[in-house]
């Protein structure tokens, strides 16, 4: 492609009211015959979101997810099977599983449905990311969340809500794949792991509000609204993620640079807009070659293995999954047999309420914490792994002193100490893996730590711990054997410490469109840049 030499009268006409007065503009102005005019609204807009803003939108999906995920499992919600007395009394049932005459069993898959479609979906999601704006595709998944919450209080069998909980599971997964990055990208630097830290207080606050949400909805007017209430609620940040200007992720390659994008809060381009809105870029229909511009399935299946291999020959972040993995595997046994364990330990009275309340406190304290405590440290993943492996280990402490005691009264303070110290870790575990990875990689890492710290995590730990509990019968010894994995968990984080781990959170993405295709491309996101704009011509 070459550039033709300038008219200079047709020169002098074009810019008879503006004259360059940089050498780069004088490139610019003596390319003007050869080159497509540039509209000024090609530049990148301004978006309506901060930084503040951001989070806090971010942090109120996150609450309505999670609030979701407890109300479905409180008693309003819920609910109780059918009973007969001997007398041939039978009882209506109440909630979901008196309504559909649910088993145990069948109970048991509706409360973990989601967890399918979030598995199958979040590898997905992460990997789209790669052709379609990670802004809109969040808007995407948060409208088929909506969709399939409005089903949940539209159902009228086991098989139908069961369906919808699987969709509700898909549409999270879009959220929970690129809303930390979105997140990591914005938050001042010295306040990374603080802003993660507020994004994921969100989950115990959640579950805690959803226990008593779903009470109050299902006991005053209906199981079903507490669905239709929650799709209202989701309603707005799903609209605005499908149709306000989306905003550029770091780490994906626009035309005309090589470079990872590092301007995250601003909008795609006025003419973009359309395109971003469909998700996709906008192609040209063929390239000089005449081959079509849009990659194969079958390079996108490549490029898609390609990256997994390059996250599990990170060290670092292997490390840091291993270590999430264990520790998730004690906290999902601990959110579904505490309140058992405490009743039949302890006799509590009100086993739910005593062991929620002190989920929800330590949660917010704690997760706020480790926030904090590892921005005053200085970010680096050494230091997270320090304060994941001193946190971790000091809270398996408490915990397992706590139920050592046969008081109550010094079992409560303890194993709030413990679940304080424990929860510190959300920060910055998910520090590491969103730096130890390069930024075009950010999504898959979150996606793949997610599927693994449910499918090797919390998903087996409590079938597991109600076979040991049905083998030895004792309810103590039982939560002292769960308890002991935190140290595992404490252990793997202290490994690495003494890994060589590099940032890679400013590293160029290894794994950007390549140039050929880039160069049929237009792009999705556009850096704000003072740069001269390039756009390929042919030559005439």
């Amino acid at each position: 492609m070459g550039k033709q030499e300038p008219d200079p009268k047709s020169l002098d006409d074009s810019n008879s009211t503006h004259k360059p007065d940089t050498s780069t503009l004088d490139v610019l102005a003596a390319t003007d015959m050869a080159k497509p005019s540039i509209s000024s609204s090609l530049l990148p807009q301004p978006s309506w979101f901060t930084a503040k803003r951001l989070l806090a939108v971010f942090c109120v999906i996150n609450l309505i997810n999670y609030v979701d995920r407890g109300s479905i499992a409180s008693n309003g919600v819920n609910g109780n099977r059918r009973t007969c007395t001997k007398d041939g009394t039978c009882s209506s049932g109440s909630g979901i599983q008196g309504e559909f005459n649910l088993s145990n069993f069948q109970d048991g898959v509706i409360s973990s449905a989601f967890m399918v479609g979030l598995l199958v979906a979040s590898p997905i999601f992460a990997s789209f990311a790669k052709r379609v704006n990670p802004f809109r595709l969040i808007g995407v998944g948060l409208t088929v969340w909506t969709i399939a919450i409005v089903g949940c209080g539209f159902s009228t069998n086991f098989w139908f809500i069961a369906t919808c909980r699987m969709l509700v599971g898909v549409g999270e997964a879009s959220f929970i794949s690129l809303a930390a990055p979105f997140i990591d990208d914005n938050a001042p630097v010295a306040q990374k792991t603080a802003w993660l830290g507020i994004f994921y207080m969100c989950i115990p606050t959640g579950i805690a509000f959803g226990y008593v949400y779903g009470g109050l909805v299902g006991n005053h007017l209906s199981w079903r609204w507490a669905f239709w209430i929650e799709a209202l609620l989701m309603l707005p940040f799903a609209v605005l993620g499908l149709f306000m200007k989306p905003l550029q992720l770091k780490g994906f390659s626009h035309i005309g640079s090589k470079k990872p994008l590092t301007s995250p809060l601003t909008a795609c381009p006025e003419e973009a807009v359309l395109n971003c809105s469909n998700g996709l870029s906008s192609t040209r229909e063929e390239s000089k070659d005449g081959s079509k511009g849009a990659p194969s399935n079958l390079n996108e299946l490549a490029r898609f293995w390609k990256d997994l291999k390059t996250l599990h020959l990170e060290k670092t972040y292997v490390i840091n999954v291993l270590g999430y993995i264990a520790y998730n595997f004690v906290i999902g046994a601990y959110s579904y047999w505490g309140p058992k364990a405490g009743y039949y330990i302890y006799h509590m009275k009100n086993a739910d309420m005593m062991f929620g309340g002190i989920t929800v406190i330590s949660g917010i304290f704690g997760t706020l914490a480790g926030g904090f405590v590892l921005d005053r440290m200085t970010s680096t993943i050494s230091n997270a792994f320090k304060l994941l492996s001193v946190a971790t280990f000091l809270g398996a402490i408490f915990c397992f002193a706590a139920f050592c005691f046969k008081s109550l009264y010094a079992f409560i303070p303890l194993f709030a100490i413990g679940e304080l110290l424990v929860f510190a870790t959300q920060g910055p575990v998910n520090y590491v893996c969103l730096h130890s990875v390069n930024p075009g990689l950010r999504p898959l890492a979150m996606a793949m730590s997610t599927v693994s710290i449910h499918i090797f995590g919390d998903v087996p730990s409590s079938p597991l711990v109600g076979v040991v509990q049905d083998h030895i019968n004792n309810w103590r010894v039982t939560a002292l054997m769960l308890t002991s994995v935190l140290l595992i968990a404490a252990g793997i984080w202290f490994l690495g410490i003494f890994l060589h781990s590099v940032d890679r959170s400013n590293e160029d993405s290894d794994n950007q469109i390549s140039d050929a295709e880039r160069a049929r491309s237009q792009p999705l996101l556009k850096e704000k840049s003072n740069e001269p704009i390039e756009v390929p011509v042919e030559s005439s």
